[in-house]
């Protein structure tokens, strides 16, 4: 079989869904109604193991694959008691599904407190994974396969008219924030959705870390093992400066951890070798430039999922249109201006708090001042979380006579008297600035600035 043919075989095979089920459930697609189902579940099987229920879930999603029986088993196998009852069956069927339409629409997603998308396949087969084997004590040798090894292979193997960055992605936006129903893409789909590369980290860390309990210590409930991850409150004046535990918007720095000292090509490699090998299909890597794809697509994945920070667009935090024609930057760029709004005053440190300021502060640009949008390039929040302002192609209004010459990037909150977090320094001095360099928005030898130091500031405050 040649590589097209396999590819076009593989990829009409490989998907995290059977077929869709067209039952509705009133539930809204976020990880808390996600969570209160899983809780309902437990409550009415007293003594319910959080492997027995991740199996089920599988089960009822039909995700017994190849890949996935090799590492996991089968789950009509492994599942004993029907312990779902018909509206949780239901429900279940359509949150677990992954599909995305022919309109762009993106199924099996929810929506995060962070205010990430999360696709929850590779999620779950994630702490599966981990509770296997926590259970057996066997190696944790499906864990990144299951989670990302296997989708990051065939999305890099996809697509092969366009670059390696092409291959990886879209993001999207909800058809609303606080009732979300509707997840539509920016563009069209790869296998390696940022919903999927998200929900795959997920379960990459959090199946890591149920791998290593210790040997005296039971796993949570599956449903607080969630909570636990996604349901956390950061606390004013730390925010994520001294968090230790395992959160979501730790995700990016946490999956590099656990992948850094791995040889990820060999990884991926041995990955695509052992799908071809269940597939009963040739290894045909060395004489097609399979290995060149993979080298390529790595690097691309990782400038945009670990050297960049995780970008909030304007849609997710309900950003008004911006008035006008927006004006191009010729680019790379020589500087970038740091500021901070001075007011709001105070760090915020959720999605819905920096989404109400980033609304706030718009509001104040374009209605009070009369400027076409908020000022800023990007704005950091405490949440561990860059928000879009103007973006990287668009002039901004921050600071007078340099706006075409430079970025704008503001801090939340006033920082006359103190500093900001040590995290939303490192997002903006570290984060952000190598992923504009690597991307083409900043020169290799910019130079950073306080507003102060380049020009008077198109704000000088901000009041509500």
């Amino acid at each position: 079989m040649t590589l097209s043919g396999f590819l076009f075989f593989v990829l009409a095979l490989f998907c995290f869904c059977t077929v869709y089920s067209r039952l509705t459930v009133a539930k809204l697609h976020n990880m808390d109604s996600f969570i209160q189902a899983v809780q309902q579940v437990e409550d009415t099987n007293p003594g319910l193991s959080p492997l027995e229920l991740v199996r089920a879930l599988r089960r009822t999603a039909g995700h017994d694959d190849m890949m996935t029986i090799h590492f996991l088993g089968a789950s009509y196998n492994l599942t004993k008691t029907a312990i779902l009852t018909a509206s949780s069956f239901r429900f279940f069927d359509k949150a677990i599904h992954h599909i995305v339409t022919d309109s762009g629409e993106e199924r099996g997603v929810v929506l995060a407190p962070d205010g990430t998308t999360v696709a929850l396949a590779p999620l779950l087969l994630g702490i599966e994974s981990g509770l296997k084997v926590k259970l057996k004590g066997t190696p944790a040798v499906g864990i990144f396969p299951l989670t990302l090894g296997r989708t990051l292979g065939l999305s890099f193997l996809s697509l092969q008219d366009f670059p390696p960055s092409y291959r990886l992605g879209p993001n999207g936006c909800w058809d609303s924030v606080a009732h979300p129903k509707m997840f539509k893409l920016s563009r069209s789909a790869t296998l390696a959705t940022d919903a999927v590369i998200n929900g795959g980290m997920d379960g990459l860390i959090l199946g890591t870390d149920l791998s290593n309990l210790p040997a005296s210590k039971q796993p949570l409930a599956l449903s607080e093992i969630l909570r636990g991850y996604y349901n956390f409150i950061l606390h004013e004046g730390q925010g994520l400066d001294d968090v230790t535990s395992h959160i979501s918007p730790r995700r990016r720095e946490l999956s590099r951890a656990i992948l850094k000292p791995l040889d990820l090509h060999s990884q991926v490699m041995e990955t695509l070798a052992l799908v071809w090998k269940l597939e009963n299909t040739e290894w045909i890597a060395l004489d097609t430039g399979v290995g060149k794809a993979v080298k390529d697509g790595l690097d691309a994945f990782v400038h945009k999922y670990w050297d960049c920070p995780h970008i909030i667009p304007r849609c997710q935090w309900g950003a008004k249109a911006h008035r006008g024609t927006p004006i191009p930057l010729f680019l790379p760029l020589q500087f970038l201006y740091v500021h901070h709004t001075y007011e709001p005053s105070l760090p915020c440190l959720s999605f819905q708090k920096c989404s109400h300021n980033m609304r706030a502060m718009q509001r104040f640009h374009q209605d009070d001042r009369g400027w076409s949008d908020i000022g800023y390039s990007f704005v950091v929040g405490s949440d561990g979380y860059v928000y879009e302002g103007r973006g990287w192609k668009h002039r901004g209004r921050h600071t007078r006579g340099h706006n075409d010459i430079g970025y704008g990037v503001s801090i939340i909150g006033n920082y006359n008297a103190t500093l900001p977090s040590r995290h939303a320094m490192d997002l903006l001095r570290h984060r952000l600035t190598r992923c504009a360099v690597d991307g083409g928005g900043l020169a290799a030898n910019f130079t950073i600035q306080g507003h102060r130091q380049g020009g008077e500031p198109e704000m000088p405050s901000f009041q509500k």
